[in-house]
């Protein structure tokens, strides 16, 4: 029997066997947000129970607002790093400033996404490549383990960012590391690696709460000075409207910039190829407003920027969600956990906290994604490499913005070379092919043949004519130049103007004649309404080079040597 019921904005009938998958998927969720969502509190520098508001009404509202079916809202590691990051240079940990300081970055972040949305720019996440992202993610997860040793082993640690002022304080300061807590940091971790592997199904972090908080409840080790969590507060956190200056807007405004823009990414990848394998699409942003709207209205209640997990949608696909009812679901499990539960939490050591981040977040570390981008396309590999370096060394928030340069540095540098190609003719396949792939393609001494293989514009049209004067330094006999135009695509109108003055200034001053071969439409075109259709109409009007060597009674000599080694497949 259907309930006369239909999901928000998605258009599905809603029925009892859809209610069964994304209830156990709610559920399943539930179990993993609980010790998620206070690691990454912890993490963030924030109480724990603040991991838990964010992961009440945020869900609720992206879910009534957003296009995908799959995604997991909530505290991420990520995200959790970089409001400390952010906000720990503005406001000092563990005070009310700094809380009221991550209520704003909540606020300004969501405004920042829902005004995205509006104006339709979920498009400007593509000026970040993958490369930069992967190499970005991957930095950002070992910062992310080491900034737990702190409570992994129960020393006291500066607040950096950087990798090396990390491990120098951490090698410092091991002298004073705390037995039991380190044992107890060991053991988590040992635990809940070998519970993935026996069963992944299983709800590890859970039960290593739960165990954990027994044992130092029953062995009393909390008065052995292993720290732990404390006083949870319980019910639904209190209505409160963030406070703000000018001042602290202009201190905060770039955290909040980066983590609308990331946490977008993020969300958006792992939303997409959810909805890719289950046949529906998303809509950017419409989900930059539904994020929007989740933390606009959450930093009312108290709650830390929340944006799309990787591991927790990745698990709510697996276990069969349907619908953005599982984030529902989920919210009121968690809403129900801080009424009645939260007094249970008193117990849970730091450490135990910590162990969750570093399992979760060392999955992120992907040094296969860099070997593969250097393989395939170096440019790619090093794009992925200054930003993990950067990333690193110089800090969390400047990281993404480095790579991200570099890699616009890199496409900008590829845009003012236009791609040219000395080419020279294979006699037994009548066709001129790359000599640096074809070496045994012939030449003539008196005559030069290029093709262009990219559009010509203002930015790259000067490199063009560097390239024909370097060869004609290196050639003294050439009275001939041929460029193959069949690769270009467009011309403006500085390309156009420019080629034309370096064309009459070559037969001015040396008396070298340079032809336009294999021009389409376009391009011809924009030939034509410059006035070359009358200035250099033959000089224009040849299809191919065989024609014009033929007109031009230019050939090649037999030379039957290298012949026979022409491979049969020609890489262009």
């Amino acid at each position: 029997m259907k309930l006369k019921k239909f999901m928000p904005l998605n258009n599905i009938q809603y029925n009892r066997d859809i209610l069964s998958k994304d209830l156990i998927a709610g559920i399943t969720l539930f179990v993993m947000l609980v010790p998620q969502g206070m690691a990454y509190a912890m993490l963030a520098g924030l109480p724990p129970v603040m991991g838990l508001y964010a992961s009440t009404l945020p869900l609720v509202i992206y879910a009534l607002f957003a296009s995908s079916r799959h995604l997991s809202v909530g505290p991420t590691a990520i995200t959790s790093l970089l409001v400390f990051s952010g906000i720990s240079t503005v406001g000092q940990p563990g005070t009310s400033e700094y809380v009221t300081f991550v209520i704003l970055l909540a606020l300004m972040v969501g405004l920042f996404q829902f005004l995205f949305g509006v104006l339709k720019l979920g498009f400007i996440v593509r000026f970040i490549s993958p490369a930069v992202l992967g190499g970005y993610t991957s930095a950002a997860a070992i910062i992310i383990a080491l900034s737990q040793l702190k409570h992994l082993i129960g020393i006291d640690l500066g607040n950096y960012f950087q990798v090396h002022l990390l491990v120098h304080d951490v090698i410092n300061r091991v002298g004073s590391l705390h037995v039991i807590t380190l044992v107890i940091g060991i053991i988590s971790i040992a635990l809940l690696i070998i519970l993935k592997k026996v069963s992944p199904r299983a709800p590890a972090a859970l039960l290593l709460i739960l165990v954990s908080i027994i044992s130092v409840y029953s062995l009393g080790l909390n008065k052995e000075g292993v720290k732990i969590v404390g006083m949870v507060p319980s019910g639904f956190p209190s209505l409160v409207f963030p406070s703000f200056t000018l001042i602290t807007v202009k201190q905060i405004i770039l955290p909040a910039l980066t983590i609308a823009l990331l946490g977008f990414m993020e969300s958006l990848a792992i939303g997409k190829s959810i909805a890719d394998k289950e046949k529906y699409k998303i809509n950017p942003n419409r989900e930059l407003k539904a994020l929007g709207l989740a933390n606009i209205f959450g930093s009312f209640f108290q709650i830390l920027p929340i944006n799309g997990s990787f591991s927790r949608s990745a698990v709510n696909h697996q276990s069969g969600g349907a619908t953005q009812m599982v984030s529902i679901f989920t919210g009121i499990l968690i809403l129900i956990t801080l009424l009645f539960f939260t007094s249970y939490f008193y117990y849970l050591p730091n450490a135990v906290l910590a162990a969750i981040i570093i399992v979760a977040v060392y999955k992120l570390i992907d040094l296969k994604q860099f070997k593969k981008l250097i393989k395939i396309k170096p440019v790619d590999g090093w794009s992925w490499l200054v930003t993990f370096l950067a990333t690193l060394l110089v800090g969390i928030q400047w990281g993404i913005l480095i790579g991200a340069t570099f890699s616009f540095y890199q496409l900008l540098s590829r845009m003012f070379k236009s791609s040219i190609i000395e080419i020279g003719y294979l006699e037994m396949e009548k066709t001129f092919r790359d000599l640096r792939r074809f070496p045994q393609a012939k030449t003539l001494d008196d005559v030069i043949f290029l093709r262009i293989d990219s559009s010509l514009h203002f930015a790259n049209i000067f490199y063009l004519e560097e390239k024909i004067r370097h060869l004609l330094f290196q050639r003294a006999k050439v009275n001939l130049v041929i460029l193959d135009f069949s690769g270009v695509n467009d011309m403006d109108t500085t390309a156009c103007k420019s080629l034309e003055e370096f064309k009459d200034q070559l037969k001015q001053q040396s008396n070298i004649e340079l032809y336009f071969v294999g021009m389409k439409g376009s391009v011809r075109d924009t030939a034509y309404r410059a006035g070359w259709g009358t200035k250099y109409k033959k000089d224009i009007g040849y299809v191919t080079i065989e024609k014009l060597l033929e007109d031009k009674k230019i050939s090649f000599s037999s030379n039957d040597k290298g012949e026979t080694e022409t491979p049969f497949i020609y890489m262009i």
